[in-house]
């Protein structure tokens, strides 16, 4: 699960080109009763958000940027997902099928149109396995995840193709960022560097920048944060305390769906290797305490239970620049990372090729 701001969000790219020239985007939504919506965007790595009215479905919004930037359009119940620039853009459909909206005037929109439709086979093959997903036997859900992680991979090297060929693509830049919310250092690293100079000297090419230092911070054989919180008892917990020992550092949270419906796959590792130098040490980003508390007995989770109680603040989370949960790293008797967002049977298999069975 996502942080809410991040959750349903929709991109939206303007620029400005010629000086002084603004964006403008016009929506014409049958059915939309609500009075406003929310335009949401980064400025110089803060954030900004515009609420702009509406009237009967209809509303405008003007404003500039110094280059492309991301923009999040907020619904109630929904969040459509465009790409604007220079120029007028127009958004139009019905407020019953939001996911249909029709936009016109833009070129960058276009450009991720195009793109998505080359991802349409792995869509239509995709679909059919989550619908069947949880729903089998283990062996066939082994199947079922091999077969997903294989079409991620597929949709990975499209992605790869496409940035090569258009470094200078303020949408490539963008393929290269969404990568590197739950990415792999190593690979986020090797697209970065296939994006042209010019972009890389951007606001968008600089983000990109900042969030390599972070996630680098995880990256394959660095050393893990010597970090401590409390337990659920009040008192510290100390990384440091596990030195020797495989330890998988699982963030999750109680009000995290995904989380919670993982923690049974970390209990069965937990149990069949405890006894083999192997434990866990849950890192909740939870700001309640009694409600991590309550979560944590109903999920049945013996294992060590840290927490700041600050929610997406949490210093560990923060410092490894987690921006989705369950995420994880796995660390080896040394302290170093060895893996990281092992889930379901990925799991399984990398702790059964380091203890066997």
């Amino acid at each position: 699960m996502t942080k809410p701001n991040n959750m349903l969000m929709i991109l939206l790219v303007c620029s400005t080109g010629v000086f002084g020239q603004k964006a403008t985007i016009k929506g014409n939504i049958q059915g939309l009763k609500e009075s406003s919506v929310v335009f949401s965007y980064m400025v110089n790595d803060a954030s900004k958000m515009d609420t702009v009215k509406v009237q009967k479905g209809k509303f405008s919004w003007k404003t500039s940027f110094a280059e492309p930037t991301k923009v999040y359009m907020f619904f109630p119940t929904y969040v459509a997902s465009f790409f604007a620039e220079n120029g007028t853009i127009k958004i139009s459909g019905k407020a019953d099928s939001l996911q249909a909206l029709k936009i016109t005037g833009s070129k960058t929109q276009d450009e991720a149109d195009a793109f998505e439709r080359t991802l349409a086979d792995l869509e239509d093959r995709e679909m059919p396995l989550y619908q069947k997903w949880g729903k089998v036997t283990k062996e066939e859900q082994v199947a079922l995840e091999a077969e997903v992680d294989n079409i991620r991979k597929e949709r990975r090297e499209r992605q790869i193709k496409y940035i090569t060929a258009h470094p200078a693509s303020f949408f490539s830049a963008n393929l290269v960022m969404e990568g590197a919310v739950m990415g792999d250092y190593d690979e986020v690293k090797s697209v970065y560097d296939l994006l042209d100079p010019a972009i890389l000297q951007t606001n968008a090419g600089q983000s990109i920048a900042k969030r390599l230092s972070i996630i680098e911070r995880s990256k394959i054989g660095a050393p893990v944060l010597e970090f401590s919180q409390n337990n659920t008892d009040g008192k510290p917990v100390h990384i440091a305390d596990f030195k020797g020992k495989y330890v998988f550092v699982d963030f999750w949270a109680s009000w995290c769906g995904p989380c919670r419906g993982e923690n049974p796959n970390v209990l069965q590792a937990y149990n069949k290797y405890k006894d083999k130098n192997f434990t866990v040490i849950g890192v909740s980003l939870d700001d309640n305490g009694d409600k991590w508390k309550k979560a944590i007995q109903e999920d049945n989770m013996p294992w060590t239970q840290v927490s700041d109680l600050q929610g997406w603040k949490n210093e560990v989370s923060t410092y490894y620049g987690i921006q989705g949960i369950p995420s994880s790293l796995l660390i080896d008797p040394q302290g170093k990372i060895i893996a990281k967002n092992l889930r379901g049977e990925g799991l399984s298999r990398k702790l059964a090729e380091l203890f066997g069975g």
